[in-house]
Parts: structure tokens; C-alpha cells; sequence
């Protein structure tokens, strides 16, 4: 018999039907949870299987059921959780994606869960470890180019996770409108790009974060973070 596939779960935000173009107007009040496909197949193509996380259900539930845990992009993590007040800036609050992605990752923390998170993912974990963000700092949302290319290099730390993963320098995508301000109590910082922080790990968890989306890079099929969370998850699997 084969090796199950190790499980991650992959949260997403909630839209009305009547964001979705196409949807019959019938059908604009329903609800439906949402996230880009290439985190699903960045997951697969690694050899793992993702399980989405509906976040109607009470966070802790899942955890005993999975191997590790991706938290994806979306939008902004409410400025008051990091005591905050919002900008003008600030889109809309998706209060229970918040509660649901925090109490994820503090249920995933206590039960040694390999974790990675990607841009919006990044900022959670900066913020559930006491951490702060810039809440608008445009010019890193390069919404003008075709999101599969790279826009500038990052220098990554030797001997860190990351530069196992991608080497000392790697080409990335950027688009984000946020970076991290104040790091997170437990966090190193471990990739940047002139003083804005790339990606981060913790300093005795399995977790890495991101901030750029290499899941919509060209490389993506093949894209060592995904190899890095299946791995992590099988190996807490056999444990």
C-alpha cells in the first residue's frame, strides 16, 4: 500500500456570489469560499494534498487531521489587531478570515505544525507573534505587470531555510500593498529587498513566510517552499 499523501490545509476568503461575474442574480446573496488555484497545485505538484479549511468551522478541529498548514494571500489582516488605528487605505475587514487564520496558526503552533505562510499568510504570523505592519506602501503593488514574472532580486541570509531553498539571491513577483513594520516576537528575518522585509522564520518552529507569491511564478510547478512545507508535513506525519 502507498504512503498517504500528507495533508495541508489551505484557508481562503469568503466573497458573495455577487462579486463572482457570471453568477446568475438569483444566486448574489450565497456565499462562497475562495482562493487562487495555483496554491492547490503548488501543493500537489510538491506531493501533497491540500484540504481546504472552511472558516465557519472552529480552527482547533482541523489540526489533529492535518500534517501542516498554508496560509495564502487576500486581503489586509484588520489594522486593529496589531493596535492600529486604519488608514484611509484599508479595504474592507474580513473579521472572521482574521479569527480564523489566528486561531489556526496559534492551534498549529501548539501542536508543532510545519506552517508556511505567503504575503497576506506573512503578515498573520507577523501579527499573531506581536508584530506590526505599514499599511499602505503602494509601490510595491505591481499590479501592471503579468504576475508570473519576477520584478526584483532578494538577498536572502546564508544558512537559513530560505537560502537552502533558493540561494543567497532570488527573483520574485511583488504584490503586496503592506510589509511587515515592527518583526514578530520569535521571528528572524531571513530575505529582504532595500530594508523591506521578503521572508522571515521562526527561530524554533517549523515555519517560513514569504512575501512575494511563488505560487504565480513561472517556476511554480516546481517551487522549492511547496517542496519545503510537504516535506516538513511528512515528516511530522511519521513522528
Amino acid at each position: 500500500m502507498s504512503t498517504p499523501l500528507p495533508l495541508i490545509g489551505l484557508s481562503g476568503r469568503r466573497k458573495t456570489a455577487s462579486q463572482m461575474i457570471g453568477t446568475p442574480e438569483n444566486l448574489h446573496h450565497l456565499e462562497g469560499d475562495w482562493y487562487y488555484s495555483d496554491y492547490a497545485r503548488g501543493i500537489l505538484a510538491a506531493g501533497g494534498l491540500p484540504v481546504h479549511l472552511p472558516i465557519d468551522a472552529d480552527p482547533a478541529l482541523f489540526i489533529d487531521r492535518l500534517d501542516g498548514i498554508c496560509l495564502p494571500g487576500g486581503a489586509d489582516v484588520w489594522p486593529e489587531r496589531y493596535n492600529a488605528t486604519p488608514a484611509a487605505t484599508a479595504e474592507a475587514a474580513e473579521h472572521e478570515r482574521d479569527d480564523f487564520e489566528l486561531g489556526l496558526l496559534g492551534a498549529a503552533v501548539d501542536a508543532q505544525l510545519p506552517v508556511l505562510g505567503i504575503c497576506r499568510g506573512l503578515q498573520v504570523i507577523n501579527v499573531w507573534a506581536n508584530g506590526t505592519l505599514h499599511q499602505d506602501v503602494p509601490e510595491h503593488a505591481r499590479y501592471d505587470v503579468a504576475p508570473e514574472g519576477p520584478i526584483h532580486d532578494i538577498e536572502i541570509t546564508a544558512g537559513s531555510t530560505l537560502a537552502g531553498l533558493y540561494g543567497t539571491t532570488h527573483q520574485v513577483n511583488s504584490l503586496h500593498h503592506q510589509t511587515v513594520d515592527q518583526l514578530g516576537e520569535g521571528l528572524t528575518i531571513t530575505a529582504s529587498h532595500d530594508g523591506t522585509v521578503e521572508g522571515f522564520e521562526h527561530n524554533s518552529l517549523p515555519l517560513i513566510a514569504v512575501q512575494w507569491h511563488p505560487e504565480m511564478l513561472s517556476t511554480r510547478d516546481s517551487d522549492p517552499v511547496f517542496t519545503w512545507i510537504v516535506d516538513q508535513a511528512k515528516a511530522h506525519a511519521s513522528a
